[in-house]
């Protein structure tokens, strides 16, 4: 085995042939790691942060429920009375009105659709049931309660549960 000396070589060559060429690709790999691990971190983060009105929600053991393609309606009542559709605020007395046009929306539809119901845990129970009962009264039989698991889950992270399926 022959080492090469100060002379660059076996051959003894000395100058710039011996040198490498500039590398003329751009190497893509770290690019690719970092993108899906942003990928990922965004993919568990976004549920989290799907509702921005702030309820403090029971906790429960029950098992969540599958949700299926059609986005469920986000019915929100807040420790303060004040009722939300998605993030906008809904005075009580037009809380009727705003459900049958959700209704009229899936009429042609063979299923009602779905509602996720989260309402705050300091709230009086007769209070959800009014509500409740007004989303059975506009044909919107599909409620889902959105609750916190008790010991599985953090304390940040919402289960959605089977409420209630009246009239089917």
């Amino acid at each position: 085995m022959a080492m090469s000396g100060p002379s660059g070589g076996i051959g003894g060559r000395r100058g710039r042939g011996n040198r490498r060429a500039p590398m003329a690709e751009i190497n893509v790999t770290p690019l690719v790691d970092v993108m899906l691990v942003l990928l990922i971190i965004f993919m568990i983060t976004a549920p989290l942060l799907a509702s921005a009105v702030p309820i403090d929600l029971p906790e429960s053991r029950a098992k969540p429920v599958e949700t299926e393609e059609q986005e469920p309606v986000q019915l929100s009542v807040g420790a303060d009375d004040a009722i939300y559709i998605g993030e906008e605020v809904v005075p009580e007395a037009e809380l009727p009105a705003r459900l049958d046009a959700i209704a009229r929306e899936n009429e042609g539809e063979d299923r009602p659709r779905q509602i996720m119901l989260r309402a705050d845990k300091g709230l009086d129970y007769g209070r959800v049931m009014r509500i409740m009962g007004e989303l059975n009264r506009a044909g919107l039989t599909r409620i889902a309660l959105v609750t916190t698991g008790a010991n599985e889950a953090p304390a940040n992270e919402a289960t959605v549960t089977d409420g209630s399926e009246t009239g089917q």
